[in-house]
């Protein structure tokens, strides 16, 4: 029985001057960086990255910013890449997500070939921590599949950063009902 780390796309567009900056975003690169190259306790850490070629109404020029977006993450560019000082070499596998259509969970995303649920039932991974960025878009939604695909799963809030902080509650509650602890 294994535990694994999910770093959740932290991307250079999501940290302060990428095209769809988060609050904080740069910051939770840097501490989750420190994380990986000390001592931690987790048997495998894998990463998730938006990786967008074409994504439809995803992307909009004039985004709600609930369902559109300005145009971010886009495949081959730097703003998909992982922030520095995060590296490929420091996770066991990236799985993108998004390549055609919005895709918010890490369980949506693949690394080759392999989807991220496949690669934890492969590694014996039973529980899972999850953070990085968003708290409340793409963390959310990778803790609630986590749960769902029976993972004991928690988010480590300190590790993330959202795009509305002030309405975490709602975020909150919904990772409380689907089983989900959030460690402040």
């Amino acid at each position: 029985m294994a535990v694994a780390l999910i770093v959740v796309d932290v991307q250079n567009d999501f940290c302060e001057g990428g095209s769809l900056a988060v609050a904080g975003g740069a910051k939770v690169a840097a501490d989750i960086a420190t994380l990986l190259t000390g001592s931690h306790r987790y048997d495998h850490v894998v990463a998730t990255r938006d990786h967008h070629i074409d994504p439809g109404a995803h992307f909009a020029a004039q985004p709600d910013f609930v369902d559109s977006w300005p145009a971010h993450c886009v495949a081959g560019t730097d703003g998909a890449n992982l922030h520095e000082p995060l590296r490929a070499e420091l996770f066991a596998a990236v799985f993108d997500k998004g390549d055609y259509a919005a895709a918010y969970s890490g369980f949506e995303g693949e690394c080759d070939g392999e989807g991220l649920d496949e690669w934890l039932a492969d590694h014996e991974v039973t529980a899972v921590d999850v953070v990085g960025i968003a708290t409340d878009y793409c963390v959310k939604a990778t803790a609630l599949d986590a749960a769902l695909a029976g993972l004991t799963t928690r988010v480590l809030l300190p590790l993330t950063a959202a795009v509305a902080p002030d309405k975490l509650s709602t975020t909150f509650a919904e990772l409380k009902a689907a089983g989900v602890k959030v460690v402040r």
